[in-house]
């Protein structure tokens, strides 16, 4: 399987407002998150230092840093900074097609019509998640108003009329090749424990394939252990990982270098 070469994105995020805005100008910082690979390779934790030194000046409470394309120069840059992770979060991507059979009822969202028991099921399955949690009918309005959105993707599967689980399909026809990603899936947790979840995911891949894509992503939590497991044993292999780090700024000794 061949390796994506993604582009290293950093972002540095301060608060309160004040202090992020005050250090809209500094070259430190402009430098730090716009730097390339051999940049942030040598100067990545000095640029840090200064740009938390630079912070603290301007009055701010804490700093976080996401590096997406996180590497050992960004594990190195925190480390020496005395920030501490976060949360991670891992790019998995495998060839298409997938050839493993399956076998399990699905059909397409249906525009309106599902959005209230998609919404119940969602956010019963993700009530941990950061982000796909607490889910509402605007934001899911959104979602749907995206170029990108095909309810024929977005595959539900019922038990006796109810709705047990989903498998959301995106296609990111701009990527240089096109990739197919497993947006969200998610298994009621009242069906958990029936076998629903790996089939789910082969539905969304075939369906992805079927469209002539040749390359699958999802993103999971690297906490997630049980999906990843099951992630990995259907040919998923780690691409890139995202990390976001940070620092209380205002206790005694923190990120002092």
């Amino acid at each position: 399987m061949a390796r994506t070469t993604l582009r290293t994105m950093m972002r540095v995020q301060i608060s309160p407002d004040a202090a992020q805005a005050a250090l809209g100008e500094s070259a430190e910082l402009h430098r730090l998150v716009t730097g390339d690979a051999l940049d942030q390779a040598m100067y990545a934790s000095a640029l840090l230092t200064m740009v938390i030194k630079q912070a603290r000046a301007a009055g701010a409470e804490q700093i976080t840093v996401q590096v997406e394309g996180a590497g050992d120069v960004h594990d190195q840059m925190a480390a020496a900074n005395s920030l501490r992770l976060e949360r991670e979060i891992l790019q998995l991507r495998r060839d298409l097609p997938a050839t493993e059979p399956w076998s399990l009822d699905v059909r397409p969202f249906r525009v309106n019509e599902d959005a209230a028991a998609w919404l119940e099921v969602n956010n019963r399955a993700f009530a941990w998640h950061p982000d796909q949690r607490d889910f509402t009918l605007d934001r899911l309005l959104a979602k749907e108003a995206e170029p990108w959105f095909d309810p024929d993707g977005f595959l539900l599967h019922e038990v006796e009329g109810q709705l047990a689980g989903f498998c959301w399909t995106k296609i990111h026809a701009d990527e240089r090749p096109a990739l197919g990603e497993i947006f969200v899936i998610g298994v009621d947790p009242a069906f958990q424990g029936r076998g629903i979840g790996r089939p789910l995911v082969l539905a969304g891949l075939d369906w992805l394939a079927r469209r002539g894509l040749r390359n699958g992503i999802l993103y999971t939590e690297s906490s997630n252990a049980g999906a990843i497991t099951m992630y990995e044993k259907l040919g998923f292999e780690t691409n890139s990982v995202n990390r976001w780090w940070s620092a209380d700024l205002r206790a005694p000794g923190s990120s002092e270098v």
